[in-house]
């Protein structure tokens, strides 16, 4: 596999963090952002410590004129991004009838926004070199709903329609565009949930088990190879079979 400058939003989270490895691991020279100097060189630190040395960029990518920064400190560093991974996200859950406007459009920003916010200042580069990769971090969520996570849902469910749609426009110059949607993965975040709401949770996926994000990694990592260059505007669900769509 020819080694690539992949940038990865949202790195230094659970499901961040294993894309990264992944695709270092593989060769590929990875970047991603941050916003806590202190929390990111932390984690530099500790990737580093274990073999993985992942370059960093301040940006807020829910803000165009700050991914465009970070994206062209990345180049700065590493070279034009050739393979791109949003998977920048957060959650402000509440049932619609209590959501407050901030609740709403920080998600929409954070999770929907910074996907054109971080993908607009790559493309053009990625059709003048005739070949890029993108995938989004979408969710099993974005495809069945949640109670309480009108916004989430509705983020995760438009990052489809921008893959399928970017798919179009990009396939004949390189590009593929895909989309992951990741089930419960027993990230910090979902380990700190009670052990009994886990366990509710666990009874509904047919493999009886949380997914790893080493799992989510791999699916990423699928779709880089030019071996998969006949696939674009696909979403590529790894959920331990909870949602079954077509």
């Amino acid at each position: 596999m020819n080694a690539r400058v992949a940038l990865v939003t949202g790195g230094t989270g659970g499901i961040g963090t294993a894309i990264c490895r992944r695709l270092a691991a593989n060769g590929h020279r990875v970047a991603t952002n941050y916003r806590d100097e202190e929390k990111a060189r932390q984690w530099q630190a500790r990737m580093r410590a274990d073999g993985f040395d992942v370059a960093l960029s301040r940006g807020d990518v829910s803000t165009p004129e700050d991914a465009e920064v970070m994206v062209r400190e990345v180049e700065r560093q590493l070279g034009p991004v050739e393979i791109l991974v949003n998977n920048a996200g957060i959650t402000r859950d509440g049932t619609f009838h209590k959501m407050t406007a901030y609740q709403w459009q920080d998600v929409i920003n954070t999770n929907l926004n910074s996907v054109f916010n971080v993908t607009r200042p790559v493309i053009e580069g990625m059709r003048e070199r005739k070949w890029g990769r993108i995938i989004q971090i979408s969710s099993i969520n974005g495809q069945k709903g949640q109670y309480g996570q009108a916004n989430y849902a509705a983020a995760k469910a438009g990052m489809h329609g921008f893959t399928i749609s970017l798919a179009q426009e990009n396939a004949r110059f390189g590009i593929t565009v895909n989309t992951v949607s990741p089930g419960y993965i027993g990230t910090d975040m979902v380990m700190a949930v009670p052990e009994e709401v886990r366990n509710k949770i666990v009874a509904q996926i047919p493999t009886g088990r949380l997914g790893n994000p080493d799992e989510i990694a791999y699916a990423v990592s699928f779709f880089i190879p030019d071996d998969a260059s006949w696939i674009t505007g696909a979403n590529l669900a790894a959920n331990g079979g909870q949602y079954m769509g077509w």
